[in-house]
Parts: structure tokens; C-alpha cells; sequence
């Protein structure tokens, strides 16, 4: 079994480089952040913030939020296409989204804050808030593989 060679072309269409630079580059955004004005790049919490914070602590939140779009779409126009994501439903989409906003919430915060940031600081209520995203997401992802497409499989 041979392996394709990595040229400049194709460098990001392997799965473990465009996953090493990604993490790579939030790391670096969550440190930056952190040193240059002593902000945690939690990113549900910089876009509640941004919505309901105090008016002279909006700024940076929007900076931040508006660099992250044009990032992405700089992305997409010179980067090889990603592949497509898979879709559902617009009722189905918005109800999960709407769970997952539900879910920051009652976390306080979202994987980027405690994953990133909260782990890195050694935070405890990061490291059980990431414990139980994990296991959630892997029960998830048994009941979508293993239970939804059995029954969806058996249905007449």
C-alpha cells in the first residue's frame, strides 16, 4: 500500500494536514487573544457578549466575530474546495442548531472555550464540560450508526 506524495497542491486535501493547521491556527488565534488583551476564545461567549455585553466591551467581540467570517470565506476562495457537508431537513437544521445554543448555554460555554482555552488553563469545570461532550458526542454518534439506520434499514 503506498502513500500519495504531499506536494503544494495537495497539502491540504489530506485529512491530518488541514487538521493540524486548523488546530494550529485556533491555538494560536486563543493565545494571541489571550496576550494581546486578556480575553478567553470562547467563541459562544465572545458572540453572546457581542450581543448582550456592556457597549464598551463590544468591539473586540465584533472584531473578532467579523475576522472569523472573513477568514472563512478567504478560505474558500483559495483553498481547495472542502468536501460537502451532509444536510437535512431546514426544520431538522434549525432545531439542532438551536439545541446546540441550548447546550453552550448550559455549559457555559462551547468546546472552543473549554476545549481549547479551558483545558489549556488547566481549568476543572473545562475538563468535566469536556469529559461529558465527549461522551455525549459518542453516544450520539452510536444511536445515528447503529440504532436510527437498523430501524431506518428495516422499515418496509
Amino acid at each position: 500500500m503506498g502513500s500519495i506524495p504531499i506536494t503544494r497542491s495537495n497539502f491540504f486535501m489530506n485529512d491530518w494536514a488541514a487538521g493540524l493547521a486548523g488546530g494550529a491556527l485556533i491555538g494560536l488565534a486563543a493565545v494571541l487573544l489571550l496576550w494581546s488583551i486578556g480575553r478567553i476564545a470562547g467563541i459562544s461567549s465572545i458572540a453572546s457578549g457581542a450581543l448582550e455585553g456592556a457597549r464598551n466591551d463590544r468591539a473586540w467581540r465584533i472584531a473578532f466575530l467579523v475576522g472569523m467570517m472573513v477568514a472563512g470565506a478567504l478560505a474558500l476562495q483559495f483553498l481547495p474546495a472542502p468536501p460537502r457537508a451532509q444536510t437535512g431537513p431546514a426544520p431538522l437544521l434549525l432545531a439542532a442548531g438551536f439545541l446546540v445554543g441550548f447546550g453552550t448555554r448550559l455549559g457555559n460555554g462551547c468546546t472552543s472555550g473549554h476545549g481549547v482555552c479551558g483545558l489549556g488553563r488547566f481549568s476543572r469545570r473545562s475538563l468535566v464540560a469536556v469529559a461529558v461532550f465527549m461522551v455525549c458526542a459518542m453516544a450520539t454518534t452510536f444511536v445515528v450508526r447503529h440504532v436510527v439506520v437498523t430501524v431506518t434499514a428495516s422499515a418496509p
